[in-house]
């Protein structure tokens, strides 16, 4: 499963975690992903939006029932 939001493409970042002694490892961070029926041309779906994008209003949720 692609860690990416369907509404505005975030992904995965990587980079370095940093030691106070200056030592580098590898990390990632990952965007805070969240599944929702939502209101995808005319029909409801169910997409992967990032929380900043459901907090912005980007996504139109899909009623129940």
């Amino acid at each position: 499963m692609a860690k990416v939001c369907d509404i505005c493409g975030k992904k995965v970042s990587t980079g370095c975690n940093v030691s106070k002694s200056y030592r580098h490892t590898k990390r990632t961070w990952e965007p805070n992903l969240q599944k929702v029926r939502a209101i995808v041309d005319g029909s409801p779906k169910r997409v992967k939006a990032c929380t900043s994008c459901l907090k912005a209003g980007k996504v139109k949720k899909a009623a129940r029932g």
